[in-house]
């Protein structure tokens, strides 16, 4: 019995080709505006993604990105799946945000536009996944429990 012994390098060639091909098997989920349609969630915030062929602007609630998220990092968080895609100013964004805190729905519109990007072309979803863009990120607050002060820190004790 000679075996060939293969190397790690072949593995990763052969599964490759794999992500490739059963990217290419999923045809993409556009609806008849030529829009395709996701949800993104984190903490309590959710969004409702729509993505379309466009000049690349991105509107949340009505207002304009720079607007709605006026913390540079947070713009920047919602433009990552397009910067690692290459596809600045190819898609226009509309979307609804509702529920808990503007980090919070920053990120949920993260997801949204990762996972609206896989249904319009998903060829991409291998360079989304391995960013980690197609993961919801499901940290919660923790609940206040009864005879602390909030979910962990206990009253102060007092000795005498």
């Amino acid at each position: 019995m000679a075996a060939e012994t293969k190397t790690l390098e072949d593995l990763k060639e052969l599964t490759g080709g794999a992500e490739a091909a059963a990217a290419e098997a999923v045809p993409p989920r556009i609806d008849a505006l030529k829009r395709s349609y996701s949800t993104g969630k984190r903490k309590n915030a959710v969004a409702r993604v729509w993505l379309k062929p466009g000049p690349g602007k991105i509107t949340v609630n009505g207002r304009e990105a720079e607007k709605y998220f006026a913390r540079p990092v947070l713009r920047m968080l919602i433009n990552q799946p397009f910067a690692i895609t290459d596809r600045q100013g190819q898609y226009d964004v509309v979307c609804t945000v509702s529920g808990g805190g503007l980090s919070g729905q920053a990120g949920a519109v993260r997801l949204g536009i990762s996972r609206a990007l896989t249904f319009y072309e998903p060829a991409l979803r291998p360079a989304l996944k391995k960013e980690g863009f197609l993961t919801r990120d499901s940290r919660v607050v923790e609940r206040k429990k009864y005879g602390r002060r909030k979910a962990r820190r206990s009253f102060q004790f007092s000795k005498r």
